[in-house]
Formats: structure tokens, C-alpha cells, sequence
């Protein structure tokens, strides 16, 4: 809700007490505590382990944000909360997306101070900014949740793709950086003799292929343990698929291109600049979060990418929005550009 009055601006100030609120609820697995019924505050507070009076005033803020309903027999979620939290992504998903964003927001604590800096707001603070892809390769674990977090976020963008691409003629898919393999699963799904290969990091691949023997996809998926920034790409493609991979350099798009059979297609799908600093959206958060790593932080615009794909030796094919789709998040930012070998 935008603000009108000077009621609604300071409520947008307090907001982000409101917002860890949040975020210790979803680490917390308080809806899943209560999905199965009302509980007394005293209830809550000991299995959670918080003391009772702060644990009632925690209530209360989220009841007066719509998340809680109080009844005669405690709290339990509203039906929002159950549409939009317990019946749309898994607990543990929640609980990932709740840590990044603590993890995140550390460089915002001191905004104040520290946004004149001209250089990283973080090292100006002795704060370290999360390398993910670093922890993913170190941990096993947090790739996994990683990977199934991406996988269930991802899932209305797939079968957007997959229902908007045209693939005739195209019996072999690479996905590169494709994760749990999300959208080349709703590619199969639709296709049956297609194959695809997914190239991601080790422990993300180990997460893939758990993922797709559930989807019962395993013997027409692959998955290829490499960094596409650096190692050699698998080659023989008719499609080439970059979902939501940015950023896209030269050096990466003439590697792809070498990947591809001749004629063979690459099918880029993200979230770009509407013009040169301007954030979509969807990215605003994303974008003063990055800038306060690098203040010289800029998001590429479809031009841009279009003109790396030329001189990479490409030929755009098609542009299009995918903003038609009404249960697709941030349908209007979603970009599919395609390009020819």
C-alpha cells in the first residue's frame, strides 16, 4: 500500500520491525505450528522458546498486518496467510527466502551513514556480503534448499516458457545455469522426444537430479557439474536455454554459440532494465541492495543484450514480454529474447 497520510508514512518507517517479524515467523515455522489449529499464546511461546509477553506483542503485530486471526482459542493463521504463505510455497522454502533476506539486509542497519559511501557500503561497515554461489559450492546442504527454493518459485515460469516456446525441429536442450532443471522438466513435459542437459555447480546438479526422479523425468535429463563461467560448455544443442542467469557477457554468449548446432537457437529469459538505471519492479529491492556493493551497480537492458548477442555472432530472432500470464510473479518484468546461431 502506497502512503497518503502522515499515518501511512510512519507506518512505512516502522515497517521494517514489521518485515523481521516476518521473516523470525517464517524461520520460525510459525504458520506450520499453527496450520492444524488455534494455540494459546503461552503455547506458542513455549514451543517456540520466546518469553511470553514478547511473544504476545509478535502475535499481535502480525494479526494487525492480517497474517494472525484471534479467536476464542488462540491464534491461527488468516485465510491470507494461508492462500498466500501455507498454501503457496513449502516451509522450508519460506525459511530460506526469510535467511537470505536477513542475511541481505545487513548493509541497510546504518543506511544513514554509510549511503554517501563511494565505495562497497559493506567493507565500510567491516560486513562481508554473502557470496552465495561460494556457499553453495561449500555446502551440500544449502545448495539443496537453494535449488528447491528456485524450484518451486520457478514452477508458474516454466510452464510460461514451456507453453511459449516453439520447439519443433529441437531434440536436444542445454540449460544453462538451470538449477533444478525447472523449466527444461515443463519442456519435457510438453515435448516427448526431447532431451535436455542442465549445467550447474556440483551440489546444485545433486539436487537436480533428486528432483527430477521425483518429477519421474531421470532417464530424459541430465545433469553436467560445471561453472559455465569458466569450464567448456557440453556441445550438439539445437536450443540453448539462459533462464534468469544474468549477467550475459560476450565471452559466455560466443561460448554458447559454439554449443549450438548450426542454426541452432539461444532463448534468453530474465528480468532487464527498462532503461539504462532504472530498476524493474520486481528488481528494486535486488538493485539497491547491489548498489551498496557497487555503487556503479547497473542492470543490462534488452538492448544491451541484444547488441552482445550481434557481436557475438547471433541473429535476433523475436522479443516478447511475458506479462500475459496472471499467475506468473512479476509477469509484467519477464523478457524472452531469441537468437539464432
Amino acid at each position: 500500500m502506497k502512503p497518503i497520510t502522515p499515518d501511512d508514512v510512519i507506518d512505512l518507517m516502522d515497517s521494517y520491525v514489521t518485515a523481521a517479524s516476518l521473516n523470525a515467523a517464517m524461520e520460525l515455522g510459525l504458520f506450520w505450528q499453527l496450520a492444524d489449529g488455534p494455540l494459546e499464546t503461552e503455547t506458542i511461546a513455549q514451543r517456540l522458546d520466546i518469553p511470553t509477553n514478547r511473544c504476545q506483542y509478535w502475535l499481535q503485530l502480525l494479526s494487525s498486518v492480517g497474517l494472525l486471526e484471534q479467536g476464542p482459542d488462540g491464534y491461527g493463521p488468516s485465510p491470507t496467510a494461508r492462500t498466500a504463505i501455507l498454501d503457496a510455497y513449502s516451509q522450508e522454502t519460506w525459511a530460506f527466502l526469510a535467511r537470505e533476506m536477513r542475511d541481505r539486509s545487513l548493509a541497510v542497519h546504518n543506511l544513514t551513514r554509510y549511503i554517501h559511501e563511494p565505495g562497497s557500503a559493506w567493507e565500510a561497515q567491516g560486513l562481508t556480503r554473502p557470496d552465495y554461489f561460494d556457499q553453495m559450492i561449500e555446502s551440500p546442504e544449502r545448495a539443496a534448499h537453494f535449488t528447491r527454493t528456485l524450484y518451486e518459485i520457478h514452477l508458474p515460469l516454466a510452464e510460461e516458457v514451456a507453453g511459449s516456446l516453439d520447439m519443433s525441429g529441437v531434440d536436444r536442450l542445454m540449460d544453462l545455469g538451470g538449477g533444478s532443471g525447472v523449466v527444461s522438466l515443463a519442456l519435457l513435459r510438453r515435448n516427448p522426444g526431447l532431451s535436455a542437459v542442465v549445467v550447474d555447480i556440483a551440489n546444485v546438479c545433486a539436487a537436480g537430479r533428486e528432483i527430477a526422479r521425483e518429477n519421474a523425468l531421470e532417464d530424459r535429463i541430465t545433469y553436467h557439474a560445471a561453472d559455465f563461467l569458466r569450464d567448456q560448455l557440453p556441445s550438439g544443442f539445437g536450443l540453448v536455454l539462459a533462464c534468469d542467469v544474468a549477467p550475459y557477457g560476450e565471452a559466455l554468449l560466443r561460448k554458447i554459440r559454439a554449443a549450438l548446432n548450426p542454426g541452432g537457437r539461444l532463448v534468453i529469459v530474465d528480468l532487464f532494465a527498462p532503461a539504462e538505471g532504472v530498476a524493474p519492479s520486481a528488481w528494486l529491492y535486488w538493485a539497491m541492495l547491489a548498489s551498496l556493493e557497487n555503487p556503479n551497480f547497473s542492470l543490462m537492458t534488452v538492448a544491451q543484450v541484444q547488441g552482445r548477442l550481434i557481436n557475438a555472432g547471433f541473429q535476433i530472432l523475436s522479443e516478447r514480454s511475458l506479462a500475459h500470464s496472471e499467475v506468473l510473479r512479476w509477469s509484467s518484468d519477464w523478457t524472452m529474447i531469441q537468437a539464432r546461431k
